[in-house]
């Protein structure tokens, strides 16, 4: 980063490392959604194009966010990992989800990891943060069952009630009412 600031004010500064909104949905997708491969990130429902993707990623590892490295597993992708810079944003987006449910038209399927980060609080954002050093940093993981996965698991537990609620009721059967309906076997 230079040392050309309009201001040494912190919320300034902040805004200039995430001038728009791309960067942390990058972050984003990365801490909730495991994110780390170019193609992963270009799935984004947002719908980043790649070009800008491609230049966002270059800045969020020049600036220290992100490292990028050979992926082990295959040789022709790249990997991207959080910095402790970027995982320290976890209180940040809980904060952020939590404003954007109260304030905004949010769904309840892409509102639900909000929720549960609101509800969990502090002690659920550093055992988030715990875990994501872990994946990204190569810490000790911590015991227990993962956040990440309690939240996609609570996200696919809201999509499913919800298909199914938009499912037209006559497709839906009862077997006890199928087998009234069926004809009586003749003597």
């Amino acid at each position: 980063m230079t040392d050309d600031h309009r201001s040494g004010c912190p919320i300034n500064l902040s805004l200039e490392v995430f001038g728009d909104k791309w960067s942390l949905l990058i972050i984003r997708d990365m801490i909730f959604g495991g994110k780390r491969h170019f193609r992963e990130l270009l799935r984004s429902q947002e719908g980043i194009s790649s070009n800008i993707l491609a230049d966002r990623l270059k800045t969020l590892v020049e600036i220290g966010m992100l490292t990028k490295a050979d992926d082990p597993s295959h040789k022709q992708k790249a990997i991207y990992s959080l910095t402790e810079m970027a995982i320290a944003l976890v209180p940040i987006m809980a904060h952020l989800g939590a404003w954007g449910r109260r304030y905004l038209p949010v769904t309840e399927e892409l509102s639900i990891r909000a929720q549960l980060m609101e509800d969990g609080g502090p002690k659920l954002w550093e055992l988030f943060m715990s875990e994501l050093r872990a994946e990204h940093l190569g810490e000790a993981r911590p015991e227990g069952p993962s956040v990440r996965q309690t939240l996609q698991a609570a996200y696919e537990r809201v999509v499913a009630r919800k298909s199914m609620e938009q499912q037209p009721v006559d497709h839906i059967h009862d077997s006890s009412e199928s087998r009234s309906r069926a004809p009586e076997p003749k003597a």
